[in-house]
């Protein structure tokens, strides 16, 4: 169904990227285009959330035409899901950009939206692959959980900005998010974390609590 002036495109901020929805079925195809970074915040999610509440089933996301992508947009499409799912409804990718893809690989959540995401090249898993992914996911996500537990002891960071600081290292070490939630859970019980890694972790809290300090009261 093409675009009509009933279902017209909505632009989040004057230079954030751009919503499309259109109408298809019981769901509704969602088209992002343009940057997806810090500035994009509660507009992407006010977008998102509106074209999830007009539909019965879901949305289906076209991430193709994203230039770029952070950790502050991955938690809007997270917590998106999650919202979804807690309605009986479900967000997966019709598409991606690399660097999407490139991100959502890195911090093992891509099978979380995996169903349509393997759509992107016309391949379709095979049997049961779907749900070995999902249940890999499942079976590192009690030791991410306790990694952000221990970020969040450690520095006074709220359950949000915890991940932020995961989502953030784990993408600019390039290291699997488990494997980083296994070392930061590992280095409570005394194995030091590595130096590089120790690092990344301080800036990347210094960060969420400066841009914590700038948020309106």
């Amino acid at each position: 169904m093409p675009e009509s002036e009933d279902h017209p495109p909505s632009a989040v901020g004057s230079l954030g990227p751009t919503v499309r929805t259109r109408p298809d079925g019981g769901r509704a195809r969602v088209t992002v285009s343009g940057e997806l970074g810090l500035e994009a915040g509660e507009d992407l999610r006010a977008a998102l959330r509106t074209a999830l509440a007009g539909t019965d089933d879901g949305i289906d996301l076209d991430l193709s035409e994203v230039a770029f992508c952070d950790c502050s947009s991955l938690n809007i499409l997270l917590a998106l899901r999650e919202q979804a799912l807690g309605e009986g409804k479900s967000v997966t990718l019709r598409a991606v950009s690399p660097v999407v893809e490139r991100l959502l690989t890195l911090t093992g959540t891509l099978p979380l939206f995996a169903p349509a995401a393997a759509e992107r090249t016309g391949d379709r898993p095979e049997p049961g692959v779907e749900v070995v992914q999902l249940r890999r996911a499942m079976r590192t996500r009690p030791t991410i959980d306790l990694a952000r537990g221990v970020l969040m002891a450690s520095f006074g960071l709220s359950p949000q900005d915890a991940w932020e600081v995961l989502v953030t290292v784990s993408q600019h070490t390039n290291t699997k998010l488990h494997r980083l939630a296994d070392g930061l859970v590992a280095a409570v019980e005394g194995d030091p974390l590595a130096e590089p890694l120790r690092r990344e972790v301080a800036a990347a809290v210094a960060r969420v609590r400066a841009a914590g300090e700038k948020r309106p009261g």
